[in-house]
């Protein structure tokens, strides 16, 4: 006897029963939805999110160089002869923006030829940092002046500028660029402290009243990745001021990448 031929009844048991949608099952199916939305949406705010809108940051920062570059430069400052022979300029003082105004970009040759960033007045998220930019803290000095050029950025999400602090290393170029030319210092070192020791913002950073005519460049930034638990900051010294009408400075030049050791 065929499988057609047997009576209805014994067909309806042999055809697998399909089971009935519980209350559990739904919520199961649904949570399990909502969890993979949310590893989406971790990794666009975490990767894809930050390449993209670095990318962005960086070709923003890439044509207001490039409008400063097509402006007739403005006058230099005097220059300084040394007694050795050595001329140099001192720098022009820049005016201490409002948050969210931008009046400087950031080029720093170690994260790439094309990085180049905003940097503008205050530190508070809404209003500086969660556009890409860097900021400048309220009690900082400028660019080039006596005293302690602190700024704050990033290390993941929106652009994040300075995700790569731990890569810099001795003697890096960190270049900031204004309409009236570019601002050099050098890298010296890192080091990682608690978010209540402020005073690596100080004039002379983590010596308080000290006097040094010195002019430092401090990066701030969050530590480690993803946590809010300790800042990492990087410390440079100023090295000069290059007037735009000399052209790019020597600073800007590409980093030569180290070849890794030999196994």
């Amino acid at each position: 006897m065929t499988a057609s031929a047997l009576p209805p009844t014994r067909r309806a048991r042999r055809r697998r029963q399909r089971p009935r949608a519980t209350f559990a099952s739904v919520l199961g199916e649904l949570l399990l939805t909502a969890g993979v939305l949310v590893l989406l949406f971790v990794a666009w705010q975490m990767w894809i999110g930050d390449m993209i809108i670095g990318a962005q940051s960086n070709s923003e920062g890439q044509a207001v160089s490039e409008e400063w570059a097509h402006q007739p430069p403005l006058d230099p400052p005097p220059a300084v002869t040394d007694d050795d022979g050595s001329v140099w300029y001192e720098p022009p003082l820049l005016t201490h923006p409002e948050a969210g105004v931008t009046f400087a970009q950031m080029l720093i040759p170690r994260f790439g030829s094309d990085y180049n960033v905003a940097i503008a007045g205050g530190t508070t998220r809404p209003v500086t940092l969660d556009n890409g930019w860097i900021g400048v803290y309220d009690q900082s000095v400028m660019p080039g002046q006596v005293g302690n050029f602190s700024v704050a950025g990033h290390r993941t999400t929106w652009g994040a500028p300075l995700n790569r602090i731990d890569k810099l290393r001795l003697g890096d170029a960190i270049v900031v660029e204004s309409r009236e030319g570019w601002y050099t210092y050098r890298f010296r070192t890192l080091e990682y402290v608690t978010p209540d020791q402020v005073d690596v913002l100080l004039d002379v950073p983590q010596v308080p009243d000290a006097v040094t005519g010195e002019r430092y460049l401090t990066l701030t930034a969050c530590s480690p990745l993803y946590s809010l638990a300790e800042r990492i900051i990087g410390y440079a010294v100023f090295e000069g001021f290059q007037p735009r009408s000399e052209g790019p400075p020597a600073s800007l030049d590409p980093v030569a990448e180290v070849a890794p050791p030999s196994l």
